[in-house]
């Protein structure tokens, strides 16, 4: 069996934000899935999608730091600034990051280990909500 939804986001601030349960809830068809793979596919090339620690937010404002540091705003050499000075950096910790995951189903839920979350990386300022497309492929139960 195999389905495909189109989720929309919330929308967050600059960060690195759990949002397992988000899609979890917005995904009712989970249920029906004894085993299978939710391949999701971030549609925006200024955020990213990631699995990390899903207890202590110290690693997500750290990450948040690192990532900032790694790819500052306002440097000389960017010519592509008309969206912002936080957009090119943006599009840098995307393609660093990655915008897709495919993840495991288990008895109608994502099956990650047990410190694992998923992140989604906001990297603009103040974006708007974010689209996720879903892609669910596994055998149902009986």
């Amino acid at each position: 069996m195999w389905l495909q939804h189109k989720i929309e986001l919330r929308p967050r601030t600059r960060g690195f934000h759990l949002v397992t349960q988000e899609i979890e809830e917005k995904l009712p068809d989970l249920k029906k899935f004894r085993v299978g793979l939710v391949h999701l596919l971030l549609q925006h090339t200024s955020a990213s999608l990631s699995l990390n620690e899903n207890a202590d937010p110290d690693v997500r404002a750290d990450l948040l730091q690192f990532f900032n540091r790694l790819a500052p705003e306002n440097l000389e050499y960017f010519r592509h600034t008309l969206e912002g000075s936080d957009d090119m950096p943006a599009h840098i910790k995307t393609v660093l990051l990655g915008n897709e995951l495919t993840v495991p189903i288990r008895d109608g839920r994502f099956y990650l280990g047990v410190w694992q979350g998923i992140y989604l990386g906001e990297h603009r300022e103040s974006a708007g909500s974010r689209m996720l497309m879903t892609t669910i492929q596994g055998e149902q139960y009986a």
